[in-house]
Parts: C-alpha cells; structure tokens; sequence
C-alpha cells in the first residue's frame, strides 16, 4: 500500500511516498529511506525497488531531493540546484520521520540510494548510528575522478573559470547560471554526457516521470566535483554495508567503486549487476541490484520481527 507524504527539513517541505509492506499488519516494521541520483525524481523507477522491498515486509519512505520533482526548494536557492551534504543531511530528515512514525521501528532503519545518492547512503551511514544496514548500487564514490572522466581535459580551466564567474554574478544578484543534464551529442556540454544517461533520461521523462528538468545549476556541478563520498565507506562499520556495482559502468566508473569497496570494513557485501549504470533499474539488472538490496535489509533488519 502506497500513500503521499510530506514531511519537513528544516523549513524545506519533502514529498514523496510511503510504502507499507504488503503483510503490513499490526506492530511496527523496518523501514527504508530512498532517494533517486543525480537530477532523478522518484517516478524514475524508484517505485519499482520499493514495491519489491515492500513485498518483502520492508516498509519504506520515497522521496524527491529538495528542489527536485515534488519537494520545495530551500528559501533563496533556485531549483535545480544540487548540494550533496543538502542532500545527506535531508536523508537524516526522512529517517527521523520515519522513525516518528507509528507503524515503523524506529530502530531498524536502512538507507538505499542509486548513483549519487549511493554515495549519500554511505556518507549518512557512516555518519548517523540510527543507520542499520546500508545498500547503494552504481555509486558515485569520487567526485573529482568522475568529473575528470567526464569533462575533457581541455575543457577543465575553461569550466573552473566558469565556476567562478557564476559566483561572482550570483553575489551581485544575478541569476544562476545552467546547463542541461545531458545532451543528444555527446560532445556537447552537459552534466552527464553520455549516451546511456541521454537514452535513461529522455525515455523516461516521456514514459514515467514528466516532471523531470533537463536542467541544473552550475554551482551544482562545482559541488559535484568536490564530493568525495568514497572516503566515507571505512567508517560505516560497524554497521552492515552492501554495494552494488554495474560490470560495465562508464559514468562512475565500475573500477574506482570496487576499489572504495576494498577499503570498506566489515560486514560487508559486493555484488556485480549486468550491463552498464542504467541496466540497474530494468531487465536483468533490476532482478539483480533490488533483489542483492531486499535480501541485505532482510537480514539485517530482522523483517518478521513484530516492533
């Protein structure tokens, strides 16, 4: 069962969806905290991972990033416009809703992201023992590596130059300024420049999620590049912590994860999905990262236990 929530993050209002397991009786259950990756909105197939942790008895709390799809942005910041530790501390926020709900144990708490915020779940992981199991697929775990890999090196000055520029005009009062977050061609600026994230965006902006932007800001992309999640994956333990990584990923690249992931104490878990960064959310791919996720926070979380 599915119902709309919102809820508040230090004066931003979140909004997404509570899923209550399918054998949700009486008592309390564990729930999961999700969030979608970068620029994402929750109708981008965040609901299908929920319906199957669900129908594991996994309840779970769905929401958009602030500024993003349904959620407000914060007073004074523009849409569109995304902050990596804005978004951990806004994990916090939908745990300690969670945990004031009735029919969630408030300590048995997971946390799953995708991509970017993969990165964001093991961050808040590492930071919040409210935290109990851990599971991100296809993450994000270095910043500056993936802008090197997907910025040009001839383009790097031009785009620090940028950033400057941006903060110089945004101080006097200007707009920000924007760029799109992918493009048909490749070579062409954009925020993911690749074509896996084109055909993943484009296709399911027009089948699933019409609210999605093809826009960020740029100050989204310095913050980007400065955001070494990875760093982070050795201070999760005790607390379980499961990754999940694409054979062929090409956006985060499936290499500098494993490497993070070897640094990461245990318990811990790696699993390999099929195909490239977006095969994760269908086909194969999806049977692989939400079936590898459902059976980490059903051991971990003790589903079947009555809160």
């Amino acid at each position: 069962m599915r119902e709309d929530i919102e809820f508040d993050a230090e004066g931003v209002t979140l909004r997404g969806w509570f899923y209550a397991p399918d054998d949700a009786g009486s008592g309390s259950h564990p729930c999961i905290v999700m969030a979608h990756g970068f620029s994402a909105v929750k109708e981008q197939h965040l609901d299908d991972y929920a319906e199957v942790f669900a129908a594991a008895g996994l309840a779970c709390v769905v929401y958009d990033n602030r500024g993003l799809g349904a959620s407000d942005a914060a007073p004074g910041t523009p849409r569109q416009e995304i902050d990596p530790w804005a978004q951990v501390r806004d994990y916090q926020h939908a745990i300690t809703y969670a945990q004031g709900r009735d029919d969630v144990d408030a300590d048995r708490i997971g946390v799953w992201g995708s991509s970017y915020s993969g990165a964001h779940a093991y961050v808040v992981g590492a930071i919040d023992r409210r935290v109990k199991a851990v599971s991100g697929q296809a993450p994000l775990v270095s910043g500056r590596r993936s802008f090197e890999s997907l910025v040009r090196i001839d383009q790097w000055d031009p785009t620090w130059e940028a950033f400057a520029a941006d903060r110089l005009e945004r101080a006097r009062g200007g707009e920000p300024a924007m760029m799109p977050v992918i493009t048909e061609d490749p070579t062409a600026p954009a925020a993911l420049p690749t074509p896996d994230s084109y055909e993943f965006f484009t296709r399911t902006q027009r089948d699933r999620a019409p609210s999605w932007r093809n826009e960020v800001t740029l100050r989204s992309i310095e913050l980007f590049q400065g955001y070494e999640a990875g760093v982070y994956l050795p201070l999760v333990a005790p607390t379980p912590v499961q990754m999940v990584v694409a054979a062929r990923d090409r956006l985060v690249a499936t290499e500098a994860a494993t490497d993070a992931y070897e640094r990461a104490l245990h318990p811990k878990r790696l699993v390999i999905a099929p195909g490239g960064h977006f095969d994760a959310y269908t086909g194969p791919g999806f049977e692989v990262s939400s079936g590898a996720a459902r059976d980490w926070f059903v051991e971990h979380l003790g589903v079947g236990k009555v809160g």
